[in-house]
């Protein structure tokens, strides 16, 4: 379980294929320093195994199956990636829950510089629209961040300057994919009011008990 508020910006060192996987190597100064093998990292939202750790790097295996939904696939050596340590138990949550579990990927089609922010536009499939709400919740890059637009094909993200030099979405271009994790409690909705015909629970009910 994450919080999605970036920890440090790793650098990938070592990619290396191992069957249908890949094997990085990622500098982090900062975390590696406390990592332990066995332990849970987000890695731009994606949550990977620790295999090795030095006091400035540590090592992760991802498989067919996360290959299939992230970017890491693309990740080249000397790309910055988001890192987060799994939360703990006593920690203020500062962003929202985050489980590591990347839903899919989203393309960057624009990137609006404001006098005190930038806003960032993702496109989706359409099918993912009903996880998203305008002022709700998403993790981008593993970056927990509010909804300010929503539309069929995409949505937009309003980035502060924090955020933007605290994380690689400084580093960003229109055309790139990015890592994105629905809101959990979003995803629950949309299934129950799937089966709303067969329980009875419909939209309206939903909001009649607060949702």
């Amino acid at each position: 379980m994450f919080t999605g508020l970036t920890e440090e910006i790793g650098i990938v060192k070592d990619k290396i294929h191992f069957g249908s996987g890949l094997r990085f190597t990622v500098e982090a100064e900062k975390i590696s320093t406390e990592l332990q093998i066995g332990e849970s990292v987000s890695i731009n939202g994606a949550c990977q195994t620790v295999v090795t750790v030095t006091k400035n790097s540590f090592t992760f295996e991802t498989i067919e199956e996360t290959l299939k939904k992230t970017t890491f696939g693309s990740l080249m050596k000397g790309d910055k990636v988001n890192l987060e340590r799994s939360m703990k138990a006593d920690a203020r949550l500062g962003g929202h829950f985050v489980l590591g579990h990347v839903d899919t990927r989203g393309k960057i089609v624009k990137i609006v510089p404001l006098s005190a922010s930038h806003e960032i536009t993702i496109a989706i499939e359409p099918k993912y629209n009903n996880y998203l709400v305008r002022v709700g919740s998403v993790a981008v890059e593993g970056i927990s961040l509010t909804v300010a637009e929503v539309n069929g094909t995409s949505f937009t993200v309003a980035i502060i300057p924090h955020t933007w030099k605290q994380t690689n979405l400084s580093t960003k271009k229109v055309g790139d994919e990015v890592n994105l994790e629905f809101d959990i409690l979003g995803k629950y909705v949309a299934k129950i009011l799937g089966k709303e015909e067969s329980s009875g629970l419909t939209e309206e009910r939903l909001k009649e008990l607060g949702y």
